[in-house]
């Protein structure tokens, strides 16, 4: 198979880098990482939310290039079909294309007001309306997916792109000392504990601090 690169943004803000390394370990996928510098202004633009459209996480793959987390996730499962990234049963696997969906496209209260910074912990951080509304409608996806399949995971006993696509909102979620139901509560905390998840964080936590403004007092 030809020889793959995945470009990324810091490991410590940005959701969008997380979610499509995730994508592309899971899928089995050799691959080399390359990290842009903090410094680099498009760089900084996309993690402060202020650029529309930065192809970054960027999958080169021989002479393919795919810079779109769903889209990366899409043609490693047509190149790599039996990578498990969705599930097998049809309907299901529409499912959780719904769900990885939801996410791509929403919960933009969230991700402005509760940016991910796997570095900082902010107690009894105050939550306004607007990202409360993103995260009662998390919780209820995570609720009806982890009782309806009956597993570890959202879809079951192993990750899929639906667990990718929500992993840095459990990084949110401890961060900014969100209260959760019990049974979510021990979905974050599994998922904290997934070792594709500690490898990311221990790599961010070694990471400069290069966006003074994602580092602000809360």
């Amino acid at each position: 198979m030809s020889a793959a690169t995945l470009t990324i943004s810091s490991r410590n803000y940005s959701s969008w880098s997380l979610r499509g390394w995730l994508i592309c370990k899971m899928s089995g996928l050799a691959f080399e990482t390359e990290l842009l510098s903090g410094t680099d202004a498009s760089t900084r633009a996309e993690l402060l939310h202020l650029s529309p459209s930065f192809l970054v996480p960027r999958l080169q793959h021989g002479s393919v290039s795919i810079w779109d987390t769903l889209a990366i996730a899409e043609y490693l499962t047509e190149v790599l079909p039996a990578s498990g990234l969705l599930p097998a049963d049809v309907a299901i696997r529409a499912h959780c294309r719904s769900i990885a969906g939801e996410m791509h496209g929403g919960f933009i209260n969230l991700r402005s007001a509760l940016p991910m910074n796997l570095k900082a912990r902010h107690e009894n951080f105050k939550i306004f309306n607007g990202a409360r509304g993103d995260i009662d409608r998390i919780v209820t996806i995570f609720e009806d997916c982890l009782a309806r399949y009956d597993g570890s995971y959202l879809f079951g006993d192993s990750p899929t792109v639906a667990d990718a696509m929500y992993a840095p909102v459990s990084t949110r979620f401890r961060t900014y000392d969100v209260p959760l139901p019990p049974k979510i509560a021990d979905y974050r905390d599994r998922v904290l504990a997934w070792p594709l998840m500690m490898e990311w964080a221990d790599q961010a936590l070694a990471e400069p601090d290069e966006i003074e403004e994602l580092d602000m007092e809360f």
